[in-house]
């Protein structure tokens, strides 16, 4: 079965967030009969591999002949950023988000993730809140919101208790549902500030909404361990070891998250710990 292209948020990946497609009908009622071909032919893209020569030419097509449409602009850029080539993929979305601004946090989202550039995404994040009054949403891979996102941002410029108050004040809202990773890395900036009764409580929330991750037992092995009880410490660290071994870690397809555990960590830690 040929994979097709599809219209959601940089990656291919399952629970994404997707920008919807095209109702091409929108052209035809404005009477934009140059736009409406152009829309068909975005259209007629997705239905190739993405990134594929077939799809790609039906999308410079689709710019030829209208170049207000900014989906295809947006669509013709994810190839470019799976493949590593930045410089393309973000002048083809500085042309969808000049066309279209709500693309500004898809593009936030992709500078943290693949770039981490922090202050880029921290930037857009913050135009598209001041454009946009709803709720500003999730990452494309559904991992955060990007409030969560933004706070990680700030964690990578180095401002951890700006970082832990976004992250707080999120967890806060009202309605609002804690994805699998939010106090897992608000846990781990509890123990970067020296605060392990707030770092073991964060990280103790973490195991009761996602208790499938090594990296939250690692962490909570070295609060213990800095809290010199030995006992919890060692048995988390076993623990962590255990879950790493049967796949029950932090993984991504593309790039390490943020606070990423790898077994070396772990075994350098039960080397600490003398077990």
């Amino acid at each position: 079965m040929i994979l097709k292209a599809v219209t959601c948020a940089c990656l291919l990946l399952a629970n994404t967030i997707c920008f919807a497609q095209p109702n091409c009908n929108v052209y035809k009622w404005k009477g934009d009969a140059l736009c409406y071909k152009a829309c068909l032919q975005s259209l007629a893209a997705i239905e190739y591999d993405q990134g594929s020569a077939a799809s790609q030419n039906h999308f410079d097509t689709a710019i030829a002949l209208c170049p207000a449409i900014d989906y295809a602009y947006y669509e013709k850029s994810v190839p470019y950023l799976k493949r590593a080539d930045f410089i393309t993929w973000n002048k083809l979305m500085d042309k969808a988000i000049a066309l279209n601004p709500a693309y500004l946090s898809e593009r936030g989202w992709c500078r943290y993730k693949f770039l981490r550039d922090y202050e880029g995404a921290i930037s857009d994040i913050d135009k598209f809140g001041s454009q946009f009054t709803y709720d500003i949403g999730y990452s494309g891979d559904g991992d955060y919101h990007m409030n969560i996102l933004k706070a990680l941002c700030y964690k990578g410029l180095g401002q951890r208790d700006k970082a832990i108050e976004l992250i707080e004040k999120q967890l806060t809202v009202k309605g609002y549902t804690p994805r699998q990773y939010d106090y897992l890395h608000l846990g781990v900036l509890k123990l970067e500030i020296n605060d392990m009764p707030g770092a073991i409580d964060a990280l103790t929330k973490e195991i009761e909404i996602a208790d499938y991750l090594a990296d939250t037992y690692y962490y909570l092995s070295i609060a213990y361990g800095r809290m010199n009880n030995k006992a919890e410490c060692e048995k988390n660290i076993i623990k962590a070891k255990e879950y790493y071994m049967t796949g029950k870690k932090m993984t991504d397809p593309y790039t390490d998250h943020m606070d990423k555990v790898y077994l070396s960590d772990i075994e350098n830690e039960m080397r600490q710990v003398s077990y």
